[in-house]
């Protein structure tokens, strides 16, 4: 594990960047600034489309408590790295529950920096129209839903096809690259998180640890179950600590599929290793 220590001048050449330039690193970093660089770079510096998606969790995979308390969920730390990833982005998407239990604001609030557009997915248009996300602030806002629900002024309406209850996550990033928006933060919640991934759109995953144990609650990431460890998803990883949070810098398969993102499938056996299977 690597500390990542996000200095104003790391984050200042980090907002400067583009897919076209900030390849080269200032001479006189430290250590934990060029890890900082390491960890935000591949985000900033990505060609478009580019979907990542961030969840931050406790150390036994909870995003809440079984009454859904989530407010304290990550460190300082933690948020401040959510909301870099905000920052790094042309929208930040999450799913109509999140919007109904969290209403969130959206923002970039503990960082510099411009907030992304904001994007719910609510198939049915349950979202009332008071939710904090249709705020007028300035920042372009987005509902995509299969529903004419009238929304507020200002409100851009994506119209999109439902199949039992969901809207395809593959028809949302083409709806959302067709309005300019292509650098996709995909935020929450579990479930949102898992469709993108399972249909094989996300480049990146940061899954956020902040060390505490909740017991119960909803996980973090809820995909569907595998058989055996042979299918499970195993991205190639980097560990970044961020004092109060360690996240998980989980680089997936070239085309983002989740069922070719194996790395590595298999590991040659040292002895010890061998020992520590036959005892």
């Amino acid at each position: 594990m690597e500390r990542a220590e996000v200095t104003d001048r790391v984050w200042n050449h980090l907002l400067g960047t583009g897919p076209n330039g900030g390849a080269e690193l200032p001479s006189g970093w430290s250590a934990a600034e060029r890890a900082a660089w390491s960890l935000y770079a591949p985000i900033g510096r990505a060609r478009s489309p580019f979907l990542f998606a961030q969840v931050g969790q406790s150390l036994d995979g909870r995003i809440a408590t079984t009454t859904g308390d989530a407010r304290d969920i990550s460190g300082i730390d933690g948020l401040r790295h959510l909301h870099r990833c905000r920052a790094l982005a042309d929208a930040v998407v999450i799913g109509v529950k999140t919007a109904l239990h969290d209403d969130p604001r959206l923002t970039v609030r503990l960082v510099p920096g411009r907030s992304p557009a904001r994007v719910v997915i609510d198939p049915t248009g349950r979202l009332p129209n008071t939710a904090r996300v249709f705020a007028a602030d300035g920042i372009r806002r987005i509902v995509i839903q299969a529903t004419a629900s009238p929304r507020p002024p200002g409100v851009e309406v994506i119209r999109l096809p439902a199949r039992d209850g969901w809207i395809d996550p593959a028809a949302i990033r083409a709806a959302l690259a067709d309005h300019d928006l292509a650098r996709l933060l995909i935020e929450g919640g579990g479930v949102t998180i898992a469709r993108f991934l399972e249909a094989g759109l996300l480049d990146r995953l940061h899954v956020a640890v902040a060390p505490l144990i909740i017991g119960s609650g909803p996980a973090g990431l809820r995909t569907t179950p595998v058989a055996s460890l042979a299918e499970a998803l195993r991205p190639e990883t980097l560990v970044y600590g961020l004092d109060t949070d360690v996240v998980f810098d989980c680089r997936l398969a070239p085309t983002g599929s989740a069922s070719t993102s194996r790395w590595p499938t298999m590991q040659e056996d040292t002895p010890a290793i061998a020992a520590s299977r036959r005892a």
